[in-house]
């Protein structure tokens, strides 16, 4: 029989067509049950204060960059969404003087226009590249940032990047967000059409997709208009490059970071509680790393929020 209809987009597939007991299972979740759902392979971790998050975030990509020898390269895949750390990493680097030139740098995803059939440039007030080069690499003094082949951002011709994973760079970390329809990067659920008409795809088979152009959830584009746009969702493409959960299990850990500003009360318990227990289900992508060998989940304790109903 075919799972029920989204509660907010009938033609794709989300959280909402889960059952509601799971749902309901998650919302009641304390502070103390996230933290009691770590496992082997699945660590909790809780900040008390956002300087001390945001900090513990930046030095993921020191401790990264440390390990890279000429012979023995290493980097870590970031995000934008969190953006917070990363002028703390160049601050960082600068102050103590570390030499960052072996390393590398994956950014996760950017827009795609649709029109031009090219991902967008950095004139794009959305641009990721631009954030990442901005907020942090355009800071990092020139004696000691990375050669700039160094830093792989994906492109609509997605051939360079997704040859970047196999060439021998280690990715000792994937870091990311979590969105409100429980992405990690652009990994959004898929359209309810076709063979996935009546159920999303099985975990094995959206663990298989590699860098790619998508279609994103509606949810996703309300959510970036909401945190970057002002609220404009015109100016959201309704496209993007992202990388792909087949890269994503190349990388040696990933650390996905809830401050509260991004995925909801809900979410960041729904998603922890299916890794834990290992409920993969494509309709929440970010479940599947249930199956991933070193996944840590930190969080704001500030930003836990809570569940019960409240009228605005």
């Amino acid at each position: 029989m075919s799972r029920k209809l989204s509660h907010i987009a009938p033609d794709w597939w989300d959280y909402t067509t889960l059952d509601s007991t799971l749902i309901n299972d998650a919302a009641r979740l304390t502070e103390r049950d996230l933290r009691q759902l770590s496992r082997p392979g699945f660590k909790v971790v809780m900040y008390d204060t956002l300087e001390d998050f945001y900090l513990a975030e930046a030095l993921e990509y020191i401790h990264a960059w440390k390990q890279a020898t000429t012979d023995n390269p290493a980097g870590i895949c970031g995000p934008v969404g969190p953006t917070e750390q990363l002028p703390l990493v160049a601050r960082l680097i600068n102050d103590l003087g570390i030499s960052i030139k072996d390393g590398h740098f994956w950014g996760m995803d950017e827009w795609y226009d649709a029109e031009t059939k090219k991902e967008v440039s950095m004139d794009h007030p959305l641009s990721f590249e631009k954030a990442d080069r901005e907020l942090c690499f355009d800071r990092i003094q020139k004696k000691l940032v990375m050669p700039d082949s160094h830093l792989h951002f994906p492109k609509a011709d997605t051939a360079s990047y997704i040859k970047s994973w196999s060439s021998g760079v280690r990715c000792i970390v994937m870091q990311g967000g979590q969105g409100d329809i429980k992405h990690w990067a652009f990994n959004d659920p898929v359209k309810r059409v076709g063979k996935w008409k009546n159920e999303p795809p099985p975990p094995a088979e959206y663990r298989k997709l590699c860098t790619r152009i998508v279609e994103l959830h509606p949810i996703t584009l309300a959510q970036n208009a909401r945190t970057s746009g002002g609220g404009n969702i015109t100016m959201v493409p309704q496209t993007a490059i992202t990388v792909g959960p087949k890269e994503t299990w190349m990388a040696e850990k990933v650390s996905i970071w809830h401050a509260g500003l991004h995925d909801n009360p809900l979410g960041q318990r729904l998603s922890a509680l299916m890794i834990s227990k290992r409920l993969a289900d494509s309709a929440v992508p970010m479940s599947l790393l249930a199956d991933h060998q070193n996944v840590q989940f930190n969080y704001y304790r500030g930003g836990l929020g809570s569940c019960a109903v409240e009228m605005h």
